[in-house]
């Protein structure tokens, strides 16, 4: 007897409507199998980035000439040092399969990495764990503590692609709007307290911000941190853009404020922006050992764990020279400025000064236009790419996100259409 095929396997024997006409056995139609697929991946959409490269890559293929200031991809390469870990690694034969768990110098290195700079300490036999990249790792702890139907409070505006992995782990997002005041998106314990419901398991924060650029003080973190152990909740904190800070901020994860906060908290980091590294797809987890066991297991059953040879490279990038890391933060904050300087004022905008990361939004509310159309229109009959703030929840809409990840002329060409552009709208 044949195996029945993946098609069939879509549909209930009752529902197969049509025989093909060859062989006479029952077949679906596209469109049935479509209805078939299950209800979760039914939910997820792609992000507001990957819809608009889609809209850039049709009108680049008409012959367009686009500037994108759009992604969060660094255009500086990866530290020679790092690299060349990597190739030595291949060159002595580490092709294999890794740790599940993350190779143990790894784990060592990135314990020794979270107390040295974050000031917590980990077990990095039982504590720590190597994801492919801190979505990965998201969606690990997600899957490990969310039961179908629970709640994640979630700080809008939303960095959109948290709301796919949300949905993947059977969680629904209750969306927190934080307060723009003072050219600033702040955030507090009360502000969480106003969204809470007896739904509610995890707080998901992300310090320094996308897309706001806020990075989240010690009162403002104590104040959620006290927020969160009264309604005993678990916070997963995303701390990717640590590294790039401005003004002498310094990011402080929550973990890093009380053994209690600690006990509650799965810290999720990557290499990829503080090195440059975002093709690499290398990130950890750190958590209290029963969270991180459960972690581990979803990740045994999926990923198994980045290449060795990766793994080998993050090594001699948490403990290599830190001087690599501070030029291209101070390259990045180099960029802050310009991007200040050429587009505060455009069109009646006003940019909301980031404190970290490399993202800006400019507030363009003064235009009186729907963020989507004024992209549109920037896109359209200007040739530059950003993202309109509405894809990131209703305290985004009247704002427009601009990427300064990549530099060069193509954020100064992507800035003087931007003002041309704005200039225009305004009329």
């Amino acid at each position: 007897m044949n195996p029945p095929s993946a098609t069939n396997l879509l549909r209930r024997p009752r529902e197969i409507k049509r025989k093909n006409e060859k062989t006479g056995n029952m077949a679906p139609r596209m469109s049935e199998i479509a209805t078939e697929l299950s209800a979760r991946s039914r939910l997820l959409r792609p992000t507001a980035v990957n819809s608009i490269l889609a809209e850039v890559a049709q009108l680049r293929r008409q012959g367009r000439r686009l500037v994108s200031l759009l992604r969060g991809e660094p255009d500086l390469p990866t530290p020679a040092h790092i690299v060349e870990a990597a190739c030595r690694a291949l060159r002595e034969g580490r092709t294999h399969y890794p740790d599940n768990r993350g190779e143990p110098a790894l784990r060592e290195a990135v314990a020794e990495k979270l107390l040295r700079e974050n000031g917590v300490a980990y077990d990095p036999g039982s504590e720590v764990l190597v994801t492919g990249g801190a979505t990965f790792g998201l969606w690990a702890a997600l899957t490990a503590t969310l039961n179908e139907g629970e709640q994640v409070l979630l700080p809008e505006p939303i960095y959109d692609a948290y709301t796919p992995v949300i949905r993947l782990a059977g969680g629904r997002i209750r969306p927190v709007r934080a307060r723009l005041a003072g050219g600033r998106y702040g955030l507090t314990g009360e502000d969480l307290e106003a969204a809470w419901n007896p739904a509610v398991k995890l707080l998901l924060l992300n310090t320094p911000w996308n897309p706001t650029g806020t990075v989240l003080t010690r009162d403002e973190l104590a104040s959620v941190a006290a927020f969160a152990e009264r309604r005993n909740l678990i916070v997963a904190s995303d701390e990717i853009y640590e590294a790039i800070t401005y003004d002498g901020r310094i990011h402080i994860s929550p973990a890093a404020l009380g053994e209690e906060i600690r006990q509650r908290t799965i810290l999720i980091n990557s290499l990829s922006k503080t090195y440059a590294m975002t093709g690499w797809r290398i990130g950890y987890a750190a958590a209290p050992r029963p969270i991180l066991e459960a972690m581990f297991l979803v990740l045994q059953q999926s990923s198994r764990g980045p290449a060795t040879f990766v793994q080998d490279a993050a090594v001699a990038a948490l403990r290599g020279p830190r001087e690599p890391v501070e030029a291209m933060r101070a390259e990045y904050e180099r960029r802050r400025r310009l991007v200040a300087e050429r587009l505060d004022g455009a069109g009646g905008a006003r940019l909301i000064q980031p404190e970290g990361g490399f993202f800006a939004l400019l507030d363009v509310r003064a235009l009186n236009r729907p963020s989507e159309e004024i992209r549109r229109g920037l896109l359209e009959d200007h040739g530059v790419v950003v993202v309109h703030g509405a894809a990131y929840g209703p305290a985004g809409e009247g704002t427009l996100r601009i990427s300064f990840a990549a530099g060069g002329p193509t954020l100064e060409t992507g800035l003087v259409r931007l003002r041309e552009g704005l200039d225009h709208l305004a009329g």
